[in-house]
């Protein structure tokens, strides 16, 4: 692999989608869906295959693209399309003319309505495809049993009713069909049932499911659960048809999409060509803007020019009329309508076409991160300057938090972040030394006070921010310990509480809500929570020193190795209390043993008992 084709599979979202390989040429030589894109392309270069075709493919491929869509079904769709568009040599399925079933409702007058993989007859209406055939054939079905649908293929007119050229059928005679061969239902009323059908099958599927979960109610209140179950498969079936795919609509025919997204230095357009109702060629643009002057029209304008010069052969063959785009641009061109869709199918390529172009604009960005790190940590400290409405990057952070459980053992904690990453080397514990009880607030001043009075007085650099975990009362209680060692002003303070992730500042009686997936909060409460685990990791090894604290520790003379060794022996404090004087001099002295027995007769007297 080349280098640049190692960072794009570095930088693969985890989204459905359909990636493409190419040769050395620039010809495409694969077509392929996955689920999960990260893990499906990886898995052809970090493993050796059985495959002879697997493996030559995987050293014939020189550069990568991919494309992202909303599910799998998009993704297999797509996959078809292009395979067709492309042909590729390495693939073997979809390359024939078979294809997905489509359902046809046809244009006779008693419509047919049945399951076609050739989807090319004028005056029909076509819906799907359906990647899954059972799916199509479950909802055939279904309808049939709703409406009384002719299923023969007999050619039928006016003409042939009026002469008597067909005879009824069994499906009449079981009350499927209502005999439209003799015309013994009007074409009206039989159009009645044709409507609602089409409205069904453009994805409108809450009445079959209506009356699949009643029939499937009814058997099951009759305990025929057999039945049910049938029924319940069917049902969870049709929940398939609502996730029917957006990227291939038979309605839509050789149009283009362009999808625009900008921010204050780029813009991205994404491309898609859609011909025959299929997503046959994507592209994404990028442009790299000078000054702020550039409008999103004067760029999707741009986008326009460069695509009809790129693709000027595809143009001429497919006489490309209309364009789906989130901007109007700026430029009419010749024979080219430009609208924004608000609603169905066409709404929906707009709106992979800008998911296209924001997961562009994030590979970008995070491309351009591994290359240079530091680019990385530069923007993160901006926004947080930005948000935070600092003066100076906040390169140094500090963060404190309190721990007690009931004022007792109360301990705190400071950790350290430079550059938005921590410097563990840099922690700091403090034991809550002038504090009785519970007082959070009187807490933070000591940490405060203790932490920064020894830094200027041992000459180290401050902080640029302070965070407390806290609300207002703990920002205003960092405020005055700054205030109280002369650091007015030097350094700014913020507090982040811990129910809704709220910042406040000083002086402010509101806090500030950050923007959830902002680098900012990330920061910060990655900070809060880092201060949180260490400061709860000391107070539990506080605790767990006053627990393990025996009437030994207090005995003159008798120190750790001692201790060790009497319990080591003995192996409990109530065998030691009943071992004899000679039995404790064989295993630390006589001296040491007489003294241990008068310790802990003096322990165990009662109060005011003389023990003299």
């Amino acid at each position: 692999m080349n280098d640049k084709l190692k960072l794009k599979l570095s930088l693969l979202p985890d989204e459905p989608g359909v990636y493409r390989y190419r040769n050395r040429e620039g010809t495409i030589i694969y077509v392929g869906k996955a689920k999960n894109l990260k893990r499906r392309v990886n898995s052809y270069f970090n493993r050796e295959h059985s495959s002879l075709r697997t493996t030559m493919l995987v050293r014939n491929i020189a550069d990568m693209e991919y494309t992202v869509v909303n599910t799998e079904e998009e993704a297999l769709d797509l996959e078809n399309a292009l395979i067709k568009e492309y042909q590729p040599r390495y693939n073997v399925l979809l390359k024939d003319d078979k294809s997905y079933p489509w359902i046809c409702v046809s244009g006779e007058l008693y419509p047919r309505v049945y399951i076609t993989r050739d989807a090319r007859a004028k005056g029909d209406r076509y819906y799907g495809p359906y990647p899954k055939s059972e799916v199509a054939k479950v909802l055939i079905d279904t309808m049939r049993q709703i409406y009384p649908l002719r299923t023969c293929r007999l050619h039928v007119s006016r003409e042939t009713i009026e002469q008597d050229k067909h005879r009824l059928c069994l499906q009449y005679h079981i009350h499927r069909c209502e005999g439209c061969c003799k015309g013994l239902v009007s074409p009206e009323r039989y159009g009645q049932y044709i409507s609602e059908i089409r409205q069904i099958l453009n994805g409108d599927t809450h009445v079959l499911m209506d009356v699949l979960m009643q029939q499937m109610q009814e058997l099951a209140s009759e305990l025929r659960f057999e039945e049910a179950e049938v029924i319940k498969r069917r049902y969870k079936l049709l929940e398939h048809v609502r996730r029917r795919s957006v990227i291939v609509s038979p309605g839509i025919h050789n149009i283009d999409v362009f999808g625009l997204l900008r921010d204050d230095d780029a813009a991205w357009v994404n491309f898609m060509h859609v011909r025959g109702g299929a997503v046959v060629q994507s592209l994404t643009l990028e442009y790299r803007l000078s000054t702020r002057d550039e409008t999103d029209a004067e760029i999707m304008s741009m986008a326009i020019a460069e695509v009809h010069q790129r693709f000027a052969e595809t143009y001429k063959r497919d006489r490309v009329t209309e364009a789906m785009v989130n901007v109007i641009p700026d430029v009419e061109f010749t024979g080219l309508a430009c609208s924004i869709p608000q609603r169905g199918d066409k709404k929906k390529l707009l709106d992979i076409a800008v998911k296209n172009a924001l997961q562009h604009r994030t590979d970008r960005l995070r491309m351009m991160e591994k290359l240079n790190p530091e680019q990385r940590t530069t923007r993160t400290l901006t926004t947080m300057q930005r948000d935070l409405r600092l003066n100076v990057l906040p390169r140094h952070i500090e963060c404190f938090d309190n721990s007690n459980i009931s004022g007792s053992s109360p301990v705190a904690s400071c950790v350290v972040f430079r550059n938005a990453k921590p410097s563990k080397k840099e922690y700091r514990h403090f034991n809550i030394k002038t504090v009785e009880g519970a007082d959070d607030f009187a807490s933070m001043r000591e940490v405060v006070t203790r932490r920064y009075s020894r830094l200027v007085q041992e000459g180290e650099e401050l902080p640029q921010l302070l965070i407390v975990d806290g609300g207002k009362g703990q920002v205003t209680s960092a405020i005055e310990a700054l205030d109280a060692i002369g650091l007015q002003g030097q350094i700014a303070v913020v507090g982040i509480a811990k129910r809704l992730n709220e910042v406040y500042f000083p002086g402010d009686s509101l806090p500030l809500f950050i923007d959830k997936n902002s680098e900012t909060l990330h920061v910060i409460q990655r900070l809060r929570d880092e201060s949180h685990r260490f400061a709860i990791t000391f107070h539990r090894k506080q605790r767990s020193k006053g627990q393990v604290h025996s009437a030994l520790d207090d005995i003159p003379g008798i120190g750790p190795k001692t201790r060790t060794t009497l319990l080591k022996h003995f192996k409990s404090l109530k065998r030691i209390r009943e071992a004899s004087e000679q039995d404790l001099a064989t295993v630390i002295g006589p001296a040491k043993a007489q003294q241990l027995i008068q310790a802990l007769h003096q322990a165990d007297a009662p109060a005011g008992s003389d023990n003299a």
